[in-house]
């Protein structure tokens, strides 16, 4: 039986879809994405 799951996934100098690809090579099926909340770093800024 398929189960519905929901991950929250926090990731550094990464783009919406290199997750969505990464976890479809993976083999994950992806109902949805969602950005939350995007926020520049130190290490960024410099």
């Amino acid at each position: 039986m398929a189960m519905n799951a929901n991950f929250l996934v926090k990731v550094t100098d990464a783009k919406l879809t290199d997750v969505q690809k990464a976890l479809q090579e993976a083999g994950i099926t992806i109902r949805s994405i969602i950005e939350v909340h995007k926020e520049e770093t130190e290490a960024a800024a410099k």
